[in-house]
């Protein structure tokens, strides 16, 4: 008789309750094949709105929308079993109202999302009390949002001085009391980044941010070497997989035009040799 071993994802309450205790780690992931290979390996992967930039070619995330993050979702839904799953929530999906955040939220949970995250910093703490209320988890993001590109007059660090550092600051608090599990940090001053874990009693995840923070996150696209040229500065690339995709197809193309693929054992009525 075969047994049948339940593998139990990682819940909200479980990464919360990593704070102090151990590192998070955290990816994105926009497809089943992505999501399937990094699943063993984290504690959430977050279906970003960088999907719009990695997966689309676009020049923001601004364009990126609540149907598509809904497919994406989805898709990586099915490509795990162990990470907590986490989904962006899109521009212009939350801002107008609460009941629009929770229309939107509720969308993505219904596509299997264990919990959303949205951008924004005090301003959205009455937006976070309302969903968690609801039942719906929220991560938070302050600091670099990319959402705000146009207001913010690019992708540029944030906290350098005094008072944009205690803003940020703020923002956190306001978002941990709204009832945020966890607040990503992006782009901010590394002292910054130290001080914010060091005063909120939930999880903060870097990009770009500290070695402090308790979890860190990167899209999975930059670590792997397959989004170009340009690095940012809070990447480390842990192999560059486009020279070896640029090798394998070359292969590919040369044997095809030399007659040496496919051979026999590759087609059908053949016997192997």
């Amino acid at each position: 008789m075969s047994v049948h071993v339940e593998v139990k994802r990682m819940t909200v309450p479980q990464l919360r309750a990593c704070k102090g205790q151990r590192k998070i780690v955290a990816l994105t992931a926009h497809n089943v094949s992505t999501a399937r290979i990094i699943d063993d390996y984290l504690d959430f992967v977050l279906i970003g709105d960088s999907t719009a930039m990695v997966a689309y070619g676009l020049p923001n995330t601004l364009s990126f929308t609540l149907e598509q993050a809904g497919q994406h979702t989805a898709a990586v839904v099915r490509g795990t079993r162990h990470a907590c799953v986490v989904a962006d929530m899109p521009f212009g999906s939350y801002q107008e109202s609460p009941a629009q955040a929770f229309r939107s939220a509720a969308y993505l949970v219904g596509m299997g999302a264990d919990a959303v995250k949205l951008e924004g910093g005090e301003v959205m703490a009455d937006t976070v009390e309302y969903l968690v209320r609801r039942g719906i988890p929220v991560l938070a993001h302050v600091g670099l949002m990319p959402q705000y590109v146009n207001a913010m007059g690019g992708y540029l660090a944030q906290g350098k001085t005094p008072e944009a550092a205690a803003v940020i600051l703020a923002d956190a608090k306001a978002l941990e009391r709204a009832g945020a599990f966890g607040v990503v940090l992006e782009g901010v001053i590394e002292a910054l980044g130290a001080e914010i874990t060091a005063q909120v009693t939930i999880p903060t995840i870097g990009i770009g941010a500290s070695p402090a923070c308790d979890g860190q996150i990167l899209v999975t696209e930059d670590m792997l070497g397959l989004s170009g040229e340009r690095v940012p500065k809070f990447v480390k690339r842990y192999v560059n997989l486009e020279e070896i995709m640029r090798h394998a197809v070359e292969r590919y193309a040369d044997e095809v035009r030399a007659g040496k693929f496919p051979e026999t054992q590759h087609c059908f009525g053949t016997k192997r040799p």
